[in-house]
């Protein structure tokens, strides 16, 4: 279970984009524990609502159809939610884009099948804009 970095949304193959999905909708029905996402609890659902607006406005950029929304609806209630421009900040930071990228990295290159070389450019496009030029 992971909460990709928010950076990559836009580029994620779309199996990932459905797990993302999928596994939002897991924490939305049983709030989930996982050791690779705990760290949600400690934010106000104010960082899982944004979070989750900017994976589905994705779905939504890229059609794909989404077929329920009544356990998010459930989860987040009638409740009005604060703007959050950059959801988990203290997690979702240069180091966990990092792990992201060596993540999708290596699906690319063991062949996933959704994964693309156009898709994978512009991954290392937004890795090196990101943190290429910090490191040397």
């Amino acid at each position: 279970m992971r909460l990709w970095h928010q950076n990559l949304l836009s580029i994620l193959p779309k199996s990932q984009l459905l797990a993302q999905w999928r596994e939002l909708n897991s924490i939305f029905a049983k709030e989930d524990r996982h050791i690779l996402i705990n760290y949600i609890y400690d934010y106000s659902k104010d960082d899982l609502f944004a979070y989750t607006q900017l994976v589905l406005y994705e779905m939504r950029a890229r059609s794909i159809n989404i077929r329920t929304i009544d356990k998010m609806e459930r989860y987040f209630g009638d409740e009005s939610y604060e703007k959050v421009a950059h959801p988990f900040v203290h997690q979702h930071n240069e180091e966990y884009l990092e792990i992201c990228y060596f993540n999708l990295k290596e699906k690319f290159m063991r062949g996933q099948k959704d994964f693309d070389a156009e898709r994978y450019e512009a991954l290392r496009k937004i890795y090196c804009l990101s943190l290429c030029s910090k490191q040397t």
